[in-house]
């Protein structure tokens, strides 16, 4: 007979099995949980990283190198006059331009549609060879950029290399002098460098138009900025502003800015924000970035970032280049914007939309003239068609004498 209370010694009571319960659940919980946050704190870690490099699309954009949607093309071949390359949409884009590759550039015209080639291939005219050489299975990449050197060695133009105080330090630019009281200050953008501004300075420079041409932070010769990082001119715009002060110091009663790409997004800030604006006569704008997160997608997407990880690029750049709000978007507002605009812009543009340049000019009839350049890559729009861009320039400057 067995006593009340009493277990069987073979048996673990009750209690013993709510005491095994109690010490050994508390374990299991806490060791899910524990492995339930290093995994939260793994995928963060891993999200951010990510972000990260997914933003070095934008933010670490490298002056005259290519954008990521800029194809490389392999040289095939050359004869007299000619250069055979890669068959792509890049290589069958009309125009002139800079071929660039490691150590070389060389100027390239039309496609010649009646030479002899390979079906994988494009002839395109030879306009000449500025430095390097072209051989067979050179890796090249077409390039805005039609002039290397300066404005004395690439065009025959006397200039001055002047220093202008900057925020961060001194500014390189390149002076051409003119007669008229109304300077033209020009800003590159991505993947570009002030050279680009020799593609319009014979034309300004025959107008009688003092051109200044600037190197802003994180181009050579330049300050870096002090995070290494491009801002998509959020901070550059500071430095044209100080280019305007220089001109201002040095005689011009107005400015016209002339603005390539985040140039064209520097100009329309300083336009708004500098303490010198009311002497902007105009504003030029060349293939403006105009919503920096959709040129941040665009650049990412280039470089075959996935979708998924498109917003923590986005995220990235916003708290590594304090990127945030749609101020691109304020600053071209009805009361923001206002003086006459040029804006030179094509919808076959891959890094920033065509249609916002087309909005911006239907919200300003009377203060923005749009002229559409269609076939033509990013900062490429004179390229594809230098009579017609020169023509639409002229008219909107001779106003602004």
């Amino acid at each position: 007979m067995k006593r009340a209370g009493v277990c069987h010694p073979d048996r673990p009571s009750p209690l013993a099995h709510g005491r095994i319960r109690r010490d050994t659940g508390p374990v299991r919980t806490v060791t899910a949980t524990a492995a339930a946050v290093t995994a939260v704190l793994a995928g963060s870690v891993a999200s951010v990283v990510a972000g990260r490099l997914a933003s070095d699309a934008a933010l670490k954009v490298v002056p005259g190198r290519p954008l990521p949607t800029e194809p490389r093309l392999t040289v095939h071949g050359t004869a007299a006059g000619q250069v055979i390359l890669t068959r792509d949409l890049a290589s069958l884009r009309p125009g002139t331009y800079g071929l660039a590759g490691n150590g070389s550039h060389a100027v390239v015209g039309p496609v010649l549609s009646g030479a002899s080639h390979r079906p994988d291939t494009v002839v395109r005219r030879l306009e000449r060879v500025t430095h390097g050489s072209l051989k067979p299975r050179d890796k090249v990449w077409l390039t805005p950029n039609l002039y290397v050197g300066n404005p004395r060695s690439a065009l025959g133009l006397n200039h001055e290399d002047v220093r202008i105080p900057g925020e961060l330090g001194t500014l390189p630019a390149w002076f051409v002098p003119g007669a008229r009281g109304t300077w033209v200050i020009a800003v590159h953008g991505l993947g570009t460098t002030r050279e680009l501004a020799m593609n319009v300075m014979e034309f300004l420079h025959h107008r009688h138009f003092p051109v200044l041409a600037l190197a802003y932070r994180g181009d050579a010769g330049a300050p870096r900025s002090p995070d290494g990082l491009s801002h998509l001119g959020e901070t550059e715009w500071r430095d044209l502003e100080a280019a305007i002060r220089h001109a201002v110091e040095s005689g011009a009663e107005r400015v016209v800015l002339y603005g390539w790409s985040t140039g064209a997004t520097m100009a329309l800030r300083a336009a708004r924000r500098s303490e010198l604006r009311e002497r902007v006569a105009g504003l030029v704008l060349d293939s403006p970035v105009l919503n920096w997160e959709v040129t941040m997608r665009a650049l990412a997407r280039a470089r075959h970032v996935p979708g998924p990880l498109l917003p923590l690029a986005v995220r990235a750049a916003q708290g590594r280049a304090g990127l945030y709000g749609d101020r691109l978007a304020e600053a071209a507002t009805p009361e923001r914007l206002s003086v006459p605009t040029l804006i030179v812009h094509g919808p076959d543009d891959r890094v920033a939309p065509w249609q916002l340049s087309r909005r911006l000019a239907e919200r300003h009839p009377n203060l923005v003239a749009l002229h559409t350049v269609r076939n033509a890559a990013h900062s490429a729009m004179w390229n594809a068609d230098p009579k017609g861009y020169e023509e639409a320039l002229r008219r909107f400057l001779t106003p602004l004498i």
